[in-house]
């Protein structure tokens, strides 16, 4: 059974579980709602997201489930960009919906990288909310399979930081793009260069760096596992998310057949979501075949981290939703074991 776990000095004490989250969830607005609120009010405030999230707390019980659930931040992304909430609110609105373990995107906080006070004020904010921080999802710091060295050296420095904040949070991993140009054969190498030089400079803090499948040829499964293979080193490893397969504007790599072949590298998954039926299922991702794939084949144990990005929701009905989905699998599965 696999379970990816960070280094044993990074690893957080784990608070309250459940039950804390069903004391209290997210008004419309992203504030919190005090358990002394009479119900009718509360879910009032909640609107159906937090409706849906309070009947699901009310339908939980005991044990430990075969994989806990995080949040991935960019679910939030419209949320934040419209000054709602920021980055230092999101973990306790990610408790709000009974969620423990956060996934950060560094450009909610791009300059607060080497702020100490800002570092130490966010992991304060997480562990009174109860909520361990998994990883920074790291965009737009340069290419690191430049086919310039220099421009290669650069963007591997400029990830430097995100290792140190990753380190300051308590986080196992940062997540980082396999961007190149030229030929297959070429990218891979470049790519490869870039992310062995980065994980060896993480592997001195105890942080891992992981790849995302997130577009161009990191978008094609076989691509990317080579590359991670020709790293070759246990610090550099995958983040298989469940859409982003889309290798350019006439190729769509197989979504299963890529995260099958990621799930061995695998130190995170990430469950992607855009549209759902009347029945609550993904309509671009079947949840039971994908989910079979992560849990059942490659018995993933680990964090299944929810990125909903998605229009046809708002962004609290979307997360619930794909938590709900998670959930309603993932006791199928069980049930079935």
């Amino acid at each position: 059974m696999r379970q990816f776990a960070p280094p044993p000095f990074e690893a957080q004490k784990r608070r309250s579980q459940r039950t804390f989250a069903c004391r209290q969830g997210p008004s419309s607005n992203g504030v919190m709602t005090d358990s002394r609120l009479d119900r009718r009010s509360f879910v009032s405030g909640m609107g159906a997201a937090g409706a849906a999230m309070l009947a699901g707390c009310a339908a939980s019980g005991p044990g430990k489930p075969w994989f806990p659930i995080s949040l991935a931040e960019w679910s939030l992304h419209r949320t934040l960009r419209a000054g709602t909430i920021d980055n230092l609110g999101f973990p306790q609105v990610a408790r709000g919906f009974g969620i423990d373990a956060v996934e950060y995107v560094n450009s909610f906080f791009k300059d607060k990288a080497d702020d100490a006070g800002y570092l130490k004020e966010l992991a304060g904010r997480c562990d009174g909310a109860g909520v361990r921080s998994l990883l920074i999802m790291c965009d737009g710091e340069g290419a690191l399979g430049d086919p310039d060295a220099g421009n290669r050296t650069r963007a591997v420095q400029n990830h430097h930081r995100w290792v140190r904040a990753a380190k300051a949070l308590g986080c196992h991993s940062i997540r980082v793009n396999a961007q190149s140009s030229g030929s297959a054969d070429e990218q891979a190498k470049l790519a490869a260069d870039g992310l062995r030089s980065l994980t060896e400079y993480g592997a001195g803090h105890g942080i891992h760096v992981i790849v995302e499948n997130h577009g161009g040829l990191s978008s094609n499964g076989r691509w990317l596992a080579s590359v991670l293979a020709a790293v070759g080193h246990p610090g550099c490893g995958a983040l298989p998310d469940f859409g982003n397969f889309r290798v350019s504007a006439t190729e769509e790599y197989d979504r299963y057949l890529g995260v099958d072949e990621l799930m061995p590298f695998a130190k995170g998954v990430s469950a992607k979501s855009h549209d759902f039926d009347a029945d609550g299922n993904e309509t671009h991702t079947d949840y039971r075949r994908m989910l079979d794939i992560v849990v059942g084949k490659h018995s993933w144990r680990g964090h299944i981290g929810i990125e909903y990005e998605g229009s046809g929701l708002d962004e609290n009905a979307g997360i619930v939703a794909t938590l709900r989905l998670l959930e309603r699998v993932r006791d199928e599965l069980a049930a079935r074991a």
